[in-house]
Order: C-alpha cells, then structure tokens, then sequence
C-alpha cells in the first residue's frame, strides 16, 4: 500500500430504486470508479451481504474487473461466518466470491466482523487453515480481518493468529474513547502488535458529516472550504500505521469532496487535532445518557430488555440531532425483533436493572424516555 489512503468502500453504492439496495445503478458506479482511479486511488473492498447476497461483488465486475487491467485496482473480500458456519460451505463460498468479483485471487481476504465467538467458531471449521491453503494455491495474496469487538479480544485473537497481516477497525474521533466501541484501545493493541490498520466508519456511518452546530463552527473556522466528513476522514489517516481508510461513497459529490482533500493528503496539525478533540467533547457532552454498556442491566431482566442498545439509540438522536429519529426508531424495531429482546414499554418496573447499574441511573425513567422517543 502507498500514501494514497482513500479507499473504495462498495457498501453503500447509487441506486436505481432506493427502496431496493440489490438495484445497484451501474451507470453511476462505473463514472465514480473511473474518477476514484484517474485521482490515482486503487483500493475496494466489498463483501457478500453489501447490497444483499453478492450484489456488491457483482458491482465490482461489472464497473472495475471488466472495464480495467487487472493492475490497476486491488480488491478485498471477506469471509462472513454469519453466512458460512461449516467445513463444507468454505470452498463453495469462496469459488462464488471469485466469480462474482470477476478475478483469479484476491489482493487482500479478511475474516470478516469478528468477535470471540466467531473466532471460535472460524477455529472450529478449519477456516483458518482453508484461507491459508488459499494464499498458497496464490488465490489470497495478503489476510486479515475486520473486528467488532473489545481490545482484550482483539489481543487474544492476534496472539492466537500471529499469521493475520493487518487489522480492519472501527475507528472514529467519536468512537476513540467509547467504553463499547474501544476504538483508542483496539488500535493501542494493532500498534503493539506490529499490524497495519485499515479503517472502516470514519465517518461513523455518516453521523460526522453532520456534527452539533458548535462543533460544526469549530472545525468551519478552521477551515471554512472543507467539509465536516472531511476531518474525520483525515483524523483516521493522520494515525500512525493507519494504510487505508475506507470511505462508503454512495454518490458523485462525496467521491469529488474526498478525492479534493485525500489526493495530496494532508497530515493534521497538532493545532487541528486540537479542534478535533475539542469537537468530540461538544458532541460528547449532548450524550442524554450516561450509559457504558457494561450490560449488567440486562443479565437478570425479566422482560429481556436490551437496555443499552436501546440507550444508545436515544444517545445518537441527543448527540447528532432530529434527524436521526427515523433511522433510530427503524434500528428499534429491529433490535427488539431480531434479538428476540422486550421493547423499553415491556418494563414492569421491577428495578432488578438500577441494583445492577455501576452508574447509579435511573434506568426506569429513562426506558420511559426511550418508549416515548422510539416507540411509534
């Protein structure tokens, strides 16, 4: 990998009907992707559940693989255990990537979302040595793995799996300090290590594009030309053995606002990280909840209420205004459905969660707050 950091994220591509993310506008991706490459960038990643079942890869051989020479990009894959969970599927899964993308081998193949229990479970069905057996039939040419999940098991994981080239982290000025996330700890542990970062979210899903006002002001007096994503964006890349940062570009105009401050990067100055860390605080300090997510609320809860997801939801409405509402109440709905949770109304007031709460919150009144606030 060289000095250029900006990279392709194929998560959140045009569409052509934007109530179906499978209905990718291929028109649009080639103009962007011709852009991304004449700027001088190269790198894309893609998995099999962006854009649902492979869409995605197939976006990728469509708009890169069959338009340009096979030097002139570098593509990465991922290898989903929420998808593959058995021995048997690895090469059937893997074979279709290869076909979907369009290419003979991969440049770079991640494990991809990892936590302890797919670690495990990846251990379990040999997946470690089936990648492996792929790098040296030369259909991988570099593995790692992308990581959701807490720096003690970030550690584990790499003492186990020295073999791992680099590291994929969520990584944010927002999310540095964040006791659920452990951005600053995960990459304290990558530094350690030895492993180059490759950074996904700094943008945190869109969230920094549109900071609280006196943050905005903050970093516009700065620099009045640049926009707001644009310091998150140099934030990630400014970190020392950070090689990539990934960039979900879903439109012409963030393509042009990335390239115009990521072609000749810029490393941010003392000066700027200054503003940086003063604007985290402003959107620290319009947090409603003072929740750390240790999740001792939920173990004894009658109703099975996941109290910190929701918590977190309310949190992003406070931190990063209104507009937040529909994609918190529509994440709700989710949650509660797909965790098989209780919703924040199902409380019966039974106050086991506050007995449980280091913090001391008032956990009753503010699952008051998050029915009032999520439930329709």
């Amino acid at each position: 990998m060289n000095t250029k950091k900006l990279g392709f994220g194929l998560m959140r591509l045009p569409l052509t009907d934007p109530a179906d993310t499978t209905k990718i506008d291929y028109e649009r991706v080639c103009r962007m992707v011709d852009r991304y490459l004449e700027a001088g960038f190269y790198y894309f990643d893609t998995a099999v559940p962006y854009h649902g079942g492979g869409h995605s890869e197939i976006a990728f051989r469509e708009c890169v693989a069959k338009r340009f020479p096979r030097d002139a990009y570098t593509i990465t894959d991922k290898l989903s255990f929420f998808i593959v969970k058995k021995s048997e599927d690895l090469e059937d899964f893997f074979t279709g990537q290869l076909e979907r993308c369009g290419v003979e081998y991969f440049d770079y193949y991640l494990f991809h979302a990892m936590n302890r229990e797919r670690m495990e479970l990846a251990e379990r069905i040999g997946a470690f040595e089936f990648v492996e057996r792929k790098r040296s039939e030369g259909r991988i040419r570099h593995v790692g793995f992308s990581f959701h999940d807490t720096a003690d098991v970030l550690e584990e994981f790499l003492t186990r799996h020295p073999e791992m080239e680099y590291v994929q982290l969520q990584l944010n000025y927002a999310d540095w300090d964040d006791p659920e996330v452990q951005s600053g700890k995960c990459y304290e542990v990558c530094q350690r290590f030895k492993k180059p970062v490759i950074v996904m979210e700094p943008v945190k899903g869109g969230l920094l594009a549109h900071v609280p006002e006196e943050a905005e002001n903050l970093l516009k007096k700065a620099d009045p030309n640049g926009t707001v994503a644009s310091w998150a964006i140099r934030y990630a890349a400014s970190l020392e053995n950070v090689v990539m940062v990934l960039s979900g570009m879903s439109n012409e105009e963030q393509m042009e606002d990335n390239i115009s401050f990521m072609q000749d990067f810029r490393v941010l100055s003392e000066e700027e990280r200054g503003r940086i860390r003063r604007a985290a605080a402003i959107i620290k300090e319009k947090e409603k909840i003072a929740c750390t997510a240790c999740r001792y609320c939920v173990d004894d809860c009658p109703k099975k209420i996941t109290i910190p997801d929701y918590f977190k939801l309310v949190n992003r409405i406070s931190m990063f205004g209104e507009g937040q509402i529909a994609a918190a109440r529509k994440a709700y709905a989710q949650q509660a459905k797909s965790a098989g949770s209780g919703k924040a109304s199902d409380c019966i007031k039974c106050g086991l969660c506050e007995e449980h709460c280091p913090q001391h919150l008032p956990v009753r009144k503010y699952l008051e707050d998050v029915t009032a606030i999520l439930e329709e």
